[in-house]
């Protein structure tokens, strides 16, 4: 078939489309931390995927050997059942990164181990040419390591270049995806980019799925609040900062501005991350500007039409009493932020109530999405 798609360049939303021919087969997979929470959840996301298939899942040595089914056991956290193709995959020891490499075009990577540990097994799947799309944080400071929300800024994935060469690689790479919890505001704020937002006050009020929990698993957090989340406000203040930076010789420079203070709170829900927002605008917008810049803000996922993209990115909800969390967290399949309460505030100028999913969006999902991505641009493709 063929298939209309962005080569990868400086900036792929600028870049010229050429139609070419794209192989019906479907790319090789490979779930690094396949048994755990958001290891999971890619399996569930991928289950009818069009370009993707899971062919290859990779745990712990203690998980190594046995089929998907009996390495997960009774652990299985998706509300949708197991997928009946990975049930009997038997799972690879995720340190035999050759082998478990040779049997796949790509990999998503969600391993549970000390961020050196991490960094040092995700350059080494790097260097056997197959590209890594990351789940996880060890990476997102790395200078040529893009860290991207498709809608946002794909184009920072042209650090590739400059990785690859710093790897060695000619295929090889990593990709990240950012935190879940800035996933609820920082669209917002860069829909609202021309009136420049300069300070930003936020709160968010995080899911247990976001720790890899359950209430089966974490009973204390029913009618509680916990107020801290080790980490979390570090990067809900800087990881937005880097995902508004610029492409700089060959590495990712953050922006210095708007300044972002924020507190993170775990709140007795299972899936969706709320944000409580107050902004500071250095040109002064209408709410009906405000509110027609979040409802028309797309990108390249919608311009090409990935299989994973949301139609509409932001959705603005009227009613007082949304978003909320059971009505709203699944909007777009979990892919789509949505926004609600904009008004007038008498300290700063306007405030919000966000809400995103943030295994879905917040996660996995945006990792898919960014494989999409990278695969439309050319980035990704068959060994």
């Amino acid at each position: 078939m063929c298939r209309s798609i962005v080569k990868g360049g400086t900036d792929g939303v600028k870049e010229k489309k050429e139609t070419m021919t794209v192989m019906s087969e479907k790319l090789r997979v490979g779930i690094l931390g396949g048994t755990g929470m958001v290891g999971q959840r890619f399996i569930s996301i991928l289950e009818n995927h069009p370009w993707f298939e899971v062919t290859t899942i990779a745990a712990s040595p203690r998980s190594a050997g046995q089929t998907y089914e009996q390495a997960v056991g009774g652990r299985w956290k998706m509300t949708t059942p197991m997928p009946e193709a990975v049930k009997h995959l038997i799972v690879k020891n995720v340190n035999e990164v050759e082998a478990v490499a040779s049997e796949v075009d790509f990999v998503f990577s969600a391993v549970d181990m000390t961020k050196d540990e991490i960094r040092a097994i995700e350059e080494a799947y790097a260097k056997t040419e197959t590209p890594v799309v990351s789940n996880n944080s060890a990476h997102r400071w790395t200078p040529d390591v893009p860290m991207v929300v498709p809608e946002i800024n794909a184009h920072h994935f042209a650090v590739i270049e400059s990785q690859r060469k710093r790897l060695g690689t000619t295929r090889g790479f990593i990709a990240v995806k950012p935190n879940c919890s800035i996933q609820s505001y920082t669209p917002v704020l860069t829909a609202w980019k021309e009136f420049e937002p300069y300070e930003v006050v936020a709160t968010t009020y995080q899911a247990i799925s976001g720790a890899g929990k359950t209430f089966k698993d974490w009973p204390e957090m029913e009618g509680n609040i916990i107020p801290y989340i080790g980490g979390e406000e570090e990067k809900s203040e800087k990881e937005p900062l880097r995902v508004w930076g610029e492409v700089k010789d060959g590495v990712i420079v953050p922006a210095s501005t708007p300044v972002i203070t924020c507190q993170c709170v775990r709140v007795p829900v299972l899936d969706g991350h709320t944000a409580a927002v107050f902004v500071k605008f250095k040109k002064k917008p209408t709410k009906e500007q405000l509110v027609e810049k979040l409802r028309t803000f797309s990108g390249l996922p919608q311009e090409l039409s990935l299989p994973g993209a949301p139609k509409q990115f932001i959705q603005y909800l009227e009613d007082d009493n949304r978003p909320q969390v059971s009505l709203d967290v699944n909007y777009e399949n979990g892919m789509g932020v949505s926004v609600g309460r904009l008004r007038e505030d008498t300290v700063y100028d306007w405030k919000f109530i966000g809400l995103s999913h943030n295994t879905l969006r917040g996660a996995a999902g945006g990792a898919v999405l960014c494989a999409e991505t990278l695969k439309a641009q050319g980035y990704i493709v068959k060994k």
